[in-house]
């Protein structure tokens, strides 16, 4: 099975950055899609940005003009690099992907960072 293991959240003002990378452990998977989603206490997970293994990206609105994701192949790495935070930024960051391998395919999360935006 895949396994992800995300780093690089924490504590930062208002208009600071944060680079959050999610390392991927293929165990023989094709990874595809690699992607961040993120979930504020009491509202639903939502997708923040996405990359294609082509390096075709895809952003919410919400932080278009702020975020930028990245991804080494050969590390099997997906990077987001937050800029310009806000408050409503604060959430726990989910890293998940595509994997497919002989025909079957799935999406396996990561356990989350999390990422708060102070005043």
């Amino acid at each position: 099975q895949v396994q992800l293991e995300e780093s690089g959240g924490g504590l930062v003002q208002t208009g600071g950055s944060l680079r959050l990378s999610c390392a991927a452990s293929e165990n023989g998977w094709k990874i595809n899609v690699m992607a961040w989603s993120r979930q504020a206490p009491g509202a639903r997970r939502e997708l923040v940005a996405s990359i294609d293994s082509d390096g075709t990206t895809s952003y919410a609105d919400s932080v278009r003009d702020r975020f930028s994701i990245s991804r080494d192949n050969a590390l099997n790495t997906v990077y987001l690099q937050m800029n310009d935070l806000k408050p409503e930024d604060t959430a726990v960051y989910y890293c998940w992907c595509t994997a497919t391998n002989m025909g079957y395919s799935y999406t396996p999360w990561g356990q989350g960072t999390q990422v708060t935006v102070s005043t």
